[in-house]
């Protein structure tokens, strides 16, 4: 049945590296997420190599199981193979269909911020770009744009998008070069100059560099690049994790990969795209500290998130989202050179655009064929085969939901940490599964390559699932109770509490229908398990 819906291998071993490279994109969400962090005081470079060696467990995990069961649809079909149908349901889709919609207005907020108000900046449209950077207006219009262009390359299909993200990845990398050759040739005396000129002719902001740290530091700036001892790093790792916990991203594609029964190549496309942004984020971390001043840096993050969640009175001293590169160029004093290596890092987002939507597209095709959702969901353009019901399932909603977190309906900007919190509950199934994987599933996991890779008398897949599944207790820990108040989703934001609820109650309401359903037409959903 799986064969003849029509999904095809058409991406190499090499197109997995390169999607889970972009899955934890260091230029989107991983300057993203550690701008947000400026209030910590451990240090960011330790925390990252932390948090690299902790997600080496997740990646044992979902190769493994990956090379067990090499099928589209991820966490879904390993859950529901091996726990049932019901558990695996409703945690896929609340975590990669629900959840994934909240993460709209976060992609489109990356295309505002790293390719429209750069780009506007430095070619003198001021006015455009404090526009684009400030308006709730402007941002919806954003996320219709990023819907558009998430829908146009899925839709094209996994062949033609393997070929976008490999351009995507040259170009970028070597808009990131520039950017840390830029930094390392810089002197901070250099860029509080040519920052302040800059920034006056530019955004319109007189003074700048002493305002913007001015208000930096009223706004709690603390985390430094380096030290604050164990305890402090480790509280740094459930933010991180926003942006690195993702290298298994592509999981749910892995049917449509060549050669996916090889353990080996699977846990070396993720471990290698969680090295190399881990390796590259080490250096332009230090490009920073060298060619801006990591104060300065936490200072102007602080300025801005700050400001922009109502934290500081007054007007904003940072109008602007302080993007490194942006930063970089604002000293550099030819305008071509400057939007060359601008547009050179604008695609770092377009080869993560697609990333959006493209796994929950395959996780609704497998649980159509599952029957636990209507048929139609799995029906594929004939020529591409991207399901486009599927895609549509998703943009719709997520275009809603972008409304609501834009303009704040219900205070609904509160949630943004839900949207990975509930994504890590769905991988504690995943990491539960691989635990019980050798002893619920006997004879598959005989069969399989994995069976030959043991610790002493514990099959490796069990272990490393067991370390995995305690990373993400902690993390949920951290995240829920919050001693330390730190992340702003725990139990004390009744809000996110409810909302989740919803989502589970949900997702629970949708299989016990159709599974209803199906019983009067003859299928029995519960039978379900190969």
């Amino acid at each position: 049945m799986r064969k003849e819906v029509g999904l095809a291998r058409s991406w190499s071993n090499r197109d997995a590296f390169v999607y889970a490279f972009f899955s934890i994109d260091l230029v989107t969400l991983g300057l993203y997420t550690m701008s947000q962090a400026y209030a910590f005081r451990g240090g960011m470079i330790p925390a990252l190599v932390v948090g690299a060696v902790l997600i080496l467990s997740e990646i044992v995990v979902y190769a493994g199981l990956i090379a067990v069961m090499p099928r589209s649809g991820g966490d879904y079909v390993w859950q529901s193979r091996i726990f049932g149908g019901g558990l695996g349901f409703v945690l896929a889709i609340t975590g990669w269909c629900f959840i994934l919609w909240l993460w709209t207005p976060v992609y489109a907020d990356m295309l505002r911020q790293i390719v429209l108000v750069p780009l506007a900046a430095v070619l003198g449209f001021k006015d455009a770009a404090l526009a684009m950077a400030g308006s709730p207006t402007a941002w919806f219009l954003v996320c219709v744009a990023t819907c558009a262009l998430v829908f146009l390359l899925i839709t094209f299909g996994m062949e033609s998008y393997a070929r976008v993200q490999r351009i995507c990845f040259w170009v970028g990398n070597a808009g990131l070069i520039a950017v840390i050759a830029i930094l390392f040739a810089s002197s901070r005396s250099g860029f509080e100059a040519g920052f302040d000129v800059s920034a006056a002719r530019l955004l319109g902001i007189k003074d700048a560099y002493a305002t913007i740290a001015a208000a930096g530091a009223a706004a709690g700036a603390a985390t430094p690049i380096w030290g604050g001892g164990i305890g402090r790093i480790l509280l740094l790792l459930p933010f991180l994790a926003f942006f690195n916990l993702w290298p298994n991203s592509g999981a749910s594609l892995y049917g449509e990969v060549n050669g996916a029964g090889n353990f080996r190549k699977n846990f070396l496309g993720m471990a290698s795209a969680l090295g190399a942004t881990t390796i590259l984020a080490i250096v332009l971390l230090l490009a920073i500290a060298k060619g801006i001043g990591w104060t300065f840096y936490m200072d102007a993050n602080a300025a801005y998130w700050a400001s922009r969640r109502g934290l500081l009175p007054g007007p904003t001293a940072m109008p602007i989202w302080p993007y490194p590169a942006l930063l970089a160029v604002l000293t550099v004093h030819s305008t071509p050179l400057r939007v060359a290596v601008l547009a050179a890092m604008s695609a770092w987002f377009f080869g993560w655009a697609g990333t959006m939507y493209l796994s929950s597209t395959r996780f609704l095709v497998s649980a159509s064929l599952d029957r636990l959702l209507p048929g139609s969901m799995a029906a594929l353009h004939p020529r591409t085969r991207a399901p486009l019901n599927a895609l549509l399932f998703m943009i719709v909603p997520g275009l809603l939901v972008s409304a609501l977190f834009v303009f704040d309906v219900w205070h609904f900007s509160s949630l943004t940490l839900v949207s990975t919190l509930v994504i890590a509950v769905t991988f504690l199934g995943t990491g539960l599964a691989a635990i019980v994987l050798p002893f619920a599933k006997k004879e598959l996991y005989r069969a399989s390559p994995l069976a030959r890779f043991r610790i002493g008398r514990l099959p490796l897949i069990s272990l490393f699932g067991l370390i995995f599944c305690a990373f993400l207790g902690f993390l949920l820990y951290e995240w829920l109770v919050d001693p330390g108040d730190r992340y702003g989703v725990s139990y004390r934001n009744a809000a996110s509490m409810a909302f989740m609820a919803l989502l589970y109650a949900g997702a629970v309401a949708i299989y016990l229908g159709m599974r209803a359903y199906r019983r009067r037409s003859g299928v029995e959903i519960g039978s379900i398990r190969e």
